[in-house]
């Protein structure tokens, strides 16, 4: 092993939290029991939330944030995992609590991992990552919900962002009309591209108050925005819809009323990506691996070096990032 390694290091002195580059030890790695030579990370918006030192998402200091990483393991104490094993990351507060990506070594827990999905590479899987894990459990909560192809439009918000783009590209690979809404209409030629079959404005959702109940609309949505987006697509659901809640780049408000669940049935559904148990994460990991084609995540990713990351970390808060970013920490 090498002596020292690159790393991204929020420091914090007077109350200033300050994301500087280091060389760090083996030593210096926080406890787990498999030690893992990270490839590629990628930029997520809690990435950015954390660089930027919003939401008091981390309490200790220094810090190695980057909330998912995949790479090839490097020493193990666990008998699942071996050295020269490919392994992938994403959740369990890595990169908030834990040491995360944003550094050529990790040290984390074995149970936190997942093997490398049979067909992707590591900077595949970074692609992918948090962003396109979150997008497939979104789909696959629709689906066990009774979302079919065939039932109508199926709309996804925020849909040029990370979430929003793999959500868009599965939707239409799995045989979905997929709508989707964006506040950049210049993106519009990019998610038709990732099969989406019409595009709307931002503001057709967000600028009214809705009605308690407003013109059918949407056999589902993956919705990533929340406020007042997510009060009017609850309003515009079919008749015993679905929306898969998994993000609040709108706000973490909910400004509507019980009339839409009562009067039409409609659900909400909670989707969480970070504390999903190991059996339903590889799950989801190959459904993933099956459903997004390779050549639409390509079309969304591209690849940044590691110092370019708190840079990034502002753009992507402010709506700037297109798809995703995946950083490869070894350049």
């Amino acid at each position: 092993m090498p002596d020292t390694f690159k790393a991204l290091v929020l420091e914090e002195a007077d109350g200033n939290v300050t994301p500087v580059f280091r060389d760090l030890t083996v030593g210096d790695l926080p406890e787990g029991n498999v030690t893992v030579a990270v490839e590629y990370s990628d930029l997520n918006y809690k990435d950015g939330l954390v660089v930027s030192n919003l939401g008091r998402l981390v309490r200790s200091f220094p810090h190695v944030p980057g909330v998912d990483f995949a790479g090839v393991v490097e020493a193990s104490e666990s008998p699942d995992y071996r050295p020269g094993d490919k392994v992938v990351l994403t959740g369990w507060r890595v990169g908030e609590m834990h040491w995360g990506g944003y550094a050529q070594k990790a040290r984390v827990d074995a149970g936190w991992l997942v093997p490398l999905p049979e067909g992707l590479t590591t900077e595949q899987a970074m692609a992918v990552g948090t962003a396109g894990f979150t997008a497939m459990l979104a789909v696959d909560a629709l689906e066990a919900h009774g979302l079919e192809p065939g039932n109508g439009d199926v709309l996804v918000t925020g849909a040029a962002g990370g979430v929003g783009s793999a959500a868009v590209a599965i939707l239409a690979n799995l045989g979905y009309e997929v709508v989707a809404a964006s506040g950049r209409p210049e993106l519009e030629a990019y998610l038709r591209d990732l099969g989406a079959s019409a595009v709307i404005g931002r503001t057709e959702l967000s600028d009214h108050k809705p009605k308690p109940l407003e013109r059918e609309r949407w056999a589902g949505c993956v919705d990533t925005v929340g406020s007042s987006t997510l009060a009017t697509v609850l309003a515009q659901l079919k008749y015993g819809a679905a929306a898969a809640a998994c993000g609040l780049a709108g706000g973490n408000d909910l400004p509507t009323t019980v009339i839409p669940f009562l009067l039409r049935g409609v659900n909400l559904l909670g989707i969480d990506s970070v504390m999903q148990p190991f059996g339903n994460r590889t799950r989801i990991w190959l459904r993933v691996a099956a459903a997004l084609p390779l050549d639409k995540l390509t079309a969304m990713t591209s690849v940044r070096p590691l110092a370019d990351v708190p840079r990034l970390a502002g753009e992507i808060l402010q709506g700037g990032v297109r798809g995703r970013t995946v950083i490869d920490v070894n350049v």
